[in-house]
């Protein structure tokens, strides 16, 4: 996202602002983290003082200097000014279009996100496509989250506009700006109040959209201060910033991640127009930036929803607002939330798999990499990392027009070696032997943006990606709740076709890193069923035990997924199925091409994967038991996949699965 760039604009009269009462929120636990600011010491580059933030500056003058004096940066500014330009000729925001979702931005066929452009719906264009489906219809829902698009892209416009009137003074970008902050005082409240999830929003469907850019619009109001009028700049406050800000205070009064976009959008708004009681509240309330660093990062350094997507999200959230604290003076007294916030960028670094990817563990679009030197690159200014000041010295954007890394050099240290891990503040665990890699999700800390997946696993051997968990679509696609949440689409015992109700901690039975083995429980897997897990490395051999017991004594259909990436030598046993469907869970219906085979105590497949590697792959069972294989929906849309899914009937069941690399 950009970043909030401040000026010490005069203070203003800010009306009293209806603070929530501070009353004491159902938090999760506080996280032990005794000495943040020297974890990952290696990436970090610290002040003579030993601190490892630092003041940003905003150097404007510095800035018209390097664009005059270097070609690249007047070639960047020609760039931007088109850009600029031809947004502001051709595209205007309408006080009649009402903004939706954007996760309903999608397509119905396959929950893909549509692609998105300035055209209007309906107006411009007569449908719309997405990378898998190329005619969508325009329906209300779907314009709607076009406006969501259209409408944060303008107001990123708008901030845009503000700078380069910073820049180069011509007044055509500060009064394009002012006249949208007008517009949006103006109307504001010919939008209707909406309350579909977590709290009202009036010019977004979610307040999430409108705290993402309160950000940016506060970040223009600054730019341009000098060059309105106080009446203006009092009537923005009014109808603008003063009441979103209110707005902002009624949603998300707990941790998840929208918690830190809030509070960012409000803490930002307080620190422009000077309002400390509100900025108190932002800082020292109990939904604060100091109890989202207490209670949502782990002891490990991971964000408590448990999701890389969020993780990432998070620190997108919390970049600006601690930018802007730091410019304003208070960089002495959140230096440790600063310490705190700098791990979440760099703590992912040691759950990569070979290729640098990260595991699934809850909801999230598409596969995050390490290391996160975007996130490093966004936060250079106030948190510098050696790997985020030498992207900027290769970076032209307006965080290095006007703050650019200074000194020489500093050389960029590996990444931190992958081991044998227990990261048992976040649930996880990690294995690494014999050519192996093991990720297993034993538990969850929230309910929040928790899919069907304790006891989950994901495994690579040596640069082959085995067995992943496919990523979700938009949250607004029937697939999202239908399938891609739910126990099918996870390699997780199932009772009757479903997995886990989440969210639930675990038990944690075992961890032997000498021995690369780890087991847990999960007692309350389900109200009609509990389950549990090992897994070991045993020399080349991947051993997986997993079991499912039903609470009640009737005999159940008790099942496991298993997802695998290579290609399955089906025997010639197996025959079409017609009705794999029917009578189960809604997910098995996205299943394709289905196949099944009756075994008796156990069965083995050659999996054959791309680059040579070959599994062979053993169910085993005592008893009778069948093997289905499918075609399965993987992510993002249209990829797809293999599955085996094993079914018996009876009150409990043990599966164990075993992978051997063939020599």
């Amino acid at each position: 996202m950009k970043v909030f760039l401040i000026l010490l604009a005069p203070v203003i009269a800010f009306g009293a602002v209806n603070h929530p009462e501070w009353t004491a929120p159902e938090f999760t636990r506080v996280f032990a983290k005794p000495d943040p600011a020297h974890a990952f010491a290696a990436a970090k580059i610290y002040s003579a003082d030993g601190s490892v933030w630092r003041t940003p500056a905003e150097d404007w003058e510095g800035a018209r200097h390097r664009v005059a004096g270097d070609p690249a940066w007047a070639q960047w500014l020609a760039h931007e000014r088109a850009q600029t330009d031809a947004w502001i000729t051709r595209c205007h925001d309408h006080a009649e279009w009402v903004a939706g979702w954007g996760h309903e931005f999608v397509s119905p066929k396959d929950g893909s996100f549509l692609t998105f452009t300035p055209d209007v719906p309906g107006v411009d264009v007569k449908f719309l496509s997405s990378p898998s489906d190329p005619h969508v219809e325009i329906t209300p829902t779907i314009f709607r989250a076009w406006v969501v698009d259209f409408r944060g892209s303008n107001m990123a416009m708008v901030e845009r506009a503000a700078r380069l009137w910073r820049l180069t003074g011509d007044p055509k970008y500060a009064d394009w700006a002012a006249g949208q902050l007008d517009f949006y005082a103006q109307n504001r409240l010919k939008w209707p109040i909406q309350d579909r999830f977590y709290g009202p929003s009036q010019l977004f469907g979610q307040p999430l959209d409108e705290a993402v850019c309160l950000i940016k619009m506060t970040d223009a109001a600054h730019l341009i201060w000098d060059r309105s009028s106080p009446e203006r700049r009092q009537y923005w406050i009014d109808n603008y910033f003063e009441p979103e800000a209110r707005l902002m205070n009624q949603s998300k009064r707990e941790n998840p991640n929208i918690g830190c976009w809030l509070r960012s959008a409000s803490g930002q708004v307080a620190l422009f127009c000077g309002d400390q009681a509100l900025l108190q509240w932002v800082l020292d309330g109990p939904w604060g930036v100091r109890q989202q660093m207490a209670r949502g990062v782990t002891s490990d350094y991971l964000w408590f929803e448990q999701s890389m997507g969020y993780n990432e999200y998070m620190v997108q959230a919390l970049t600006s607002f601690f930018i802007a604290a730091a410019q304003h003076g208070h960089g002495p007294e959140l230096a440790r939330e600063m310490e705190v916030f700098e791990n979440l960028a760099l703590a992912p670094d040691l759950l990569r798999f070979p290729n640098g990817g990260l595991p699934n563990f809850a909801d999230g679009t598409y596969q995050r990499h390490v290391p996160f030197t975007n996130l490093l690159l966004g936060f250079y200014r106030v948190l510098p990392t050696a790997r985020g000041v030498a992207a900027a010295r290769e970076t032209r954007n307006w965080d290095t027009l006007i703050d650019p890394p200074q000194g020489p050099p500093v050389p960029i240290p590996p990444l931190p070696p992958v081991t044998t891990r227990n990261f048992e503040s976040t649930r996880f665990a990690i294995l690494r032997a014999g050519g192996w890699q093991v990720f297993f999700h034993y538990g969850q800390l929230t309910g929040s943006h928790a899919q069907a997946g304790a006891l989950d696993f994901e495994a690579y051997y040596g640069d082959t990606d085995v067995s992943h968990v496919p990523w979700t679509v938009g949250y607004g696609s029937p697939l999202h709740h239908g399938y891609y949440t739910r126990g099918l689409n996870h390699n997780v015992p199932l009772i009757n076709g479903e997995g886990e109700i989440p969210a639930h901690q675990g038990v944690l039975r075992g961890f032997d890193a000498a021995h690369a083995s780890v087991a847990a429980d999960q007692p309350d897997y389900r109200t009609d069923a509990s389950a549990s897990r090992s897994l070991r490395i045993d020399g080349s051999r991947l051993i997986d035990r997993a079991s499912i017991a039903a609470k009640a004594g009737t005999p159940q259909l008790l099942g496991l997924a298993l997802h695998l990436q290579g290609k399955v030598n089906l025997p010639a046993a197996f025959a079409p199925v017609t009705d794999f469907a029917t009578g189960r869970p809604s997910p098995f219906s996205y299943w394709r091409d289905v196949k099944a085979a009756a075994y008796r105590d156990a069965a083995s497949f050659d999996v054959r994967y791309a680059g040579g590697l070959v599994l062979r792959v053993t169910l085993s069972t005592p008893g009778e038991f069948r093997v289905f294989h499918a075609d399965v929906p993987d992510a993002p849309p249209p990829a797809r996949s293999e599955a085996f899914y094993v079914e018996k009937l009876g009150t409990s069941a043990v599966f164990t699965t075993e992978f051997t690399p063939s020599p």
